[in-house]
């Protein structure tokens, strides 16, 4: 089997004191994963090998150093390419240290650069731990804005998102929910929220959004709704003015462009909507207005997308779990639907992401 006509995938391994490595090997036991991308692993090869036999695989791991290096036809085996520290102790310390962080830096920061040189057509990133990186000395506060910063973008967001299929996954093209502001103190979210930023965010959806329906053969134009951000949607400006001053001047901007976006809407009767196909995507003032109501519905099967790069990137939409990392405890369909996803977004194959 050629491979020159599927995408390449590069697996950085996040954490490896983490379920990193754990749930990659987990999803590479899928064969319809295996069949419908090349996959290069970024991280530690001795790592890998251990997470296999931690799962009760027998795959072996062959050590690359570029994409290059891939053979054009179809092998069983699993490769990798090192980075990071490599002088891991077995069996691994699941606690929270430098070295993790350094090593989930170094795969992230390899695995961009081949992507941003073509060499790999999408990345799909295992969680890291904010505390490991900063011991580390990077002093990022997740991956959606260090990603930016190794692509060189400002305009950028985090969109989590349900694959299509299962009940309450949205629209026939799934449901995703993008968020204007993420990684800051809640007291810091009314500094961010502004007309500006919306009107950037619900662009980010719509461009996303176009990419997933052309690829499913959908023909029609995203529906986007907007969230309110205070309570009721402020009551005709009774529980605050943002509604009226801000948001709401967004969206009439938004459609006088010609896109399908309705708001703003009170959250708590926007999403039960979504959820049930109204939408394909909400815009979310704040992290845990978008993430609280998206993991409810199905945490193990969200994905994360990182909006506005020049690559692909997609993640699980959990963390580290170091309480049960190396235990064959963690859950590995949010890493099948990530690497399913980010397949879908390359253009390069067409798969099945329910």
């Amino acid at each position: 089997m050629s491979f020159r006509s599927i995408p390449i995938v590069a697996l950085t391994m996040g954490d490896p004191t983490g379920v990193g490595p754990e749930i990659i090997a987990k999803a590479m036991s899928f064969e319809s994963i295996t069949c419908e991308a090349k996959m290069i692993v970024f991280g530690s090869p001795n790592v890998l090998q251990a997470a296999f036999q931690l799962v009760n695989s027998s795959k072996k791991i062959l050590t690359i150093q570029t994409p290059e290096d891939l053979p054009s036809h179809y092998e069983d085996v699993v490769y990798c390419i090192p980075t990071g520290p490599q002088d891991w102790t077995f069996p691994i310390d699941a606690s929270i240290q430098a070295k993790g962080g350094e090593a989930a830096y170094q795969s992230l920061v390899s695995a961009t650069r081949f992507a941003l040189d073509g060499r790999v057509d999408a990345i799909v990133t295992c969680p890291l731990h904010k505390v490991a990186l900063k011991l580390a000395g990077h002093d990022w506060p997740g991956h959606t804005e260090l990603l930016a910063s190794l692509c060189g973008v400002e305009d950028h967001a985090m969109m989590l998102y349900l694959p299509p299929g299962p009940p309450r996954h949205g629209t026939e093209a799934g449901f995703g929910v993008v968020h204007v502001t993420l990684h800051m103190a809640l007291r810091e979210v009314f500094e961010h929220v502004n007309e500006a930023n919306i009107l950037e965010k619900i662009g980010l959806a719509q461009r996303v959004f176009e990419r997933i329906l052309r690829s499913m053969n959908i023909a029609r134009s995203p529906r986007i709704a907007v969230a309110a951000l205070n309570p009721h949607g402020g009551e005709g400006g009774r529980f605050g003015r943002e509604e009226i001053d801000i948001i709401e001047p967004a969206v009439q901007r938004a459609r006088q462009l010609g896109l399908d976006v309705v708001g703003p809407l009170p959250t708590d009767t926007l999403m039960p909507r979504a959820v049930d196909g109204a939408f394909d995507a909400v815009v979310a003032m704040y992290h845990d207005q978008g993430h609280i109501a998206l993991k409810l519905l199905d945490m193990f099967d969200a994905v994360n997308i990182t909006l506005g790069l020049p690559i692909v990137r997609t993640s699980v939409a959990h963390g580290t779990a170091h309480d049960i990392a190396w235990q064959n405890r963690a859950e590995a369909s949010g890493m099948v639907q990530a690497i399913q996803t980010a397949v879908r977004l390359t253009g390069l194959a067409s798969v099945g992401v329910g």
